[in-house]
């Protein structure tokens, strides 16, 4: 165990005071400077991708665990930074609470703060046994880039899973650095990203070394990136031109009547909001559609139970073709209530043909999983709870490919979008990003679904109540969008999977367990020739 890497700097550059600074400082004032590291970091996520301060941040990071000498400090240093990455990265999660003030704007930033706080404990830990290590240099590099990727991989399933905002989504602004994900996923972009942006951190343990020595980190750190950038590039020239290979016969309408959050349910409002979305659907050019996708919970009525309403809504269905729309499912054979968010597909004659229920339920947004000990309801209309789906992804419709459906933040879980024993051909997410009025987080949910296109190879169809509703094909294209807050429809035919099956679709997530012996192997390596 390491008692102490307290960093001797004996040089007098930029670089090596502000590493020393860094490592000197002690206190509150080291836990408040690991805080907004992790604030600067989080600006690179979307939509800003403010990538240069990546640098002072991972680097500050380390620098400041030159300074410290007991395990205990050091946890602390790396969960403050982590805490201060996700409050600024998630800091929206916020406005849901205020879509009802009267109930839930006094425990507001309770729960942010404590979402952000429970995240960075991950991180804090992940790190700490990097400091334990005591490595140095390059090694110390590659040993945070794999406690980083493996602290990521655990909040896909610790406490029913949140992987919000890995490190690796801050490449989304461009779809040419995403094709690494089609086969190392998410993952292999985070790696790569925590590894160029701590690399600086080697020059200042050296600062009297010849200057591409010091360097030389930094400028491999860049080579690598350079390599997943010509990558994508090659990829995207072999792949067919965007929008150019898509299925015969099939035109999809999609609509985005962006319904405010707090009238949505509003009883003399509902039957409303479901004309309005019914005039939306016939607008011009519904002559050429075949197949229309409404929202998550678009339909604020339990559709299984209103036949009527089936039949109004059934008179906008195209001919031989499908309206996909989300609503509330309920039952009550057993006695009491059971709601289930789900996705359904009505014909023409108002007939269900199928229906999807949602596996993946929001803690505390869909059910309280502390309801038991402090009565606290849940975010969403009414206080029953919703019940998880059992039914598998897929969806086998008539006029349609076989579809794999994700409502709302299912979307955000690498390698849990499909079903693998029926690979599907397209991806459809509905959702319904109201509740986080004009933030970040309804980018970085499309980023998500972005991500999980390339992974995957398949096109990704975004249905959003408010925006951003989005066709993406398998290679990350966005082919077309509906911005945020904006209302009208997005009238688009359906792509083809890519070529070939991703490597990634075919490993999963056991590509972070191989780039973490990767990191390991030249951890080992790199300690043994220096």
């Amino acid at each position: 165990m390491a008692e102490s890497s307290v960093l001797a700097v004996p040089g007098d550059d930029l670089l090596s005071r502000t590493a020393g600074r860094l490592a000197r400082l002690d206190g509150w004032r080291r836990l408040l400077a690991a805080l907004v590291l992790g604030a600067v970091a989080a600006a690179a996520l979307p939509p800003y991708h403010v990538l240069p301060l990546l640098w002072p941040a991972f680097t500050g990071l380390l620098w400041l665990l030159d300074g410290v000498r007991r395990g205990r400090t050091a946890f602390f240093v790396a969960w403050s930074f982590a805490t201060g990455y996700f409050a600024a990265g998630i800091y929206w999660v916020g406005i849901a609470f205020l879509v009802d003030a009267q109930r839930f704007g006094a425990i507001m930033p309770f729960a942010v703060t404590g979402l952000a706080a429970g995240l960075g404990l991950v991180h804090g830990l992940a790190v700490l046994a990097v400091w334990r290590t005591g490595w140095r240099g390059m090694a110390r590099v590659l040993a945070l880039a794999a406690a980083w990727l493996v602290a990521e991989w655990l909040r896909t399933w610790l406490f029913s899973g949140f992987p919000w905002n890995p490190i690796g989504s801050v490449w989304t602004f461009s779809a040419v650095p995403l094709q690494l994900a089609a086969v190392t996923g998410v993952w292999g972009l985070s790696w790569i990203t925590v590894i160029a942006a701590a690399a600086p951190a080697v020059a200042a343990e050296t600062p009297s070394g010849p200057a591409l020595g010091r360097w030389a980190a930094l400028l491999g750190a860049l080579v690598l990136l350079a390599v997943v950038g010509l990558g994508g590039a090659w990829r995207l020239a072999m792949a067919p031109p965007a929008g150019s290979d898509v299925v015969a016969d099939i035109r999809l309408r999609l609509v985005q009547p962006n319904i405010d959050q707090r009238t949505k349910w509003l009883p003399g409002r509902r039957m409303q909001h479901v004309n309005e979305q019914i005039e939306l659907s016939r607008s011009p050019g519904y002559e050429a559609i075949t197949h229309l996708i409404w929202a998550e919970t678009a339909v604020p009525y339990i559709l299984v139970n209103e036949p009527k309403l089936r039949e109004i809504i059934a008179t906008v269905v195209p001919e031989q073709g499908l309206l996909l729309t989300g609503a509330l499912r309920g039952d009550r054979s057993s006695g009491e209530l059971r709601l289930w968010n789900s996705l359904h597909a009505l014909d023409r004659q108002g007939t269900i043909l199928a229906t999807y229920d949602k596996q993946h339920l929001v803690p505390f947004g869909e059910y309280n999983p502390l309801k038991g000990a402090f009565g606290m309801s849940k975010l969403t209309q009414g206080d029953v709870g919703f019940s998880p789906g059992e039914g598998p992804f897929r969806l086998d419709l008539p006029g349609l490919p076989r579809l794999a459906a994700l409502i709302c933040y299912e979307v955000i879980f690498p390698g849990q979008v499909t079903d693998p024993d029926a690979r599907p051909a397209w991806l459809l997410n509905v959702t319904n990003d109201a509740w986080f009025g004009d933030s970040t987080g309804p980018y970085q949910h499309l980023a998500s679904a972005r991500l999980r296109a390339v992974e995957e190879g398949l096109p990704l169809v975004r249905v959003a109540n408010g925006g951003i509703s989005a066709v993406i094909d398998g290679h990350g294209r966005i082919l077309a969008r509906l911005g945020l807050n904006e209302r009208g429809v997005l009238d688009v035919p359906l792509p083809r999977p890519a070529a070939n099956i991703t490597p990634y679709a075919w490993l999963g997530n056991w590509v972070v367990l191989v780039l973490f012996a990767l990191s390991i192997s030249f951890c080992l390596l790199l300690r043994r020739f220096s």
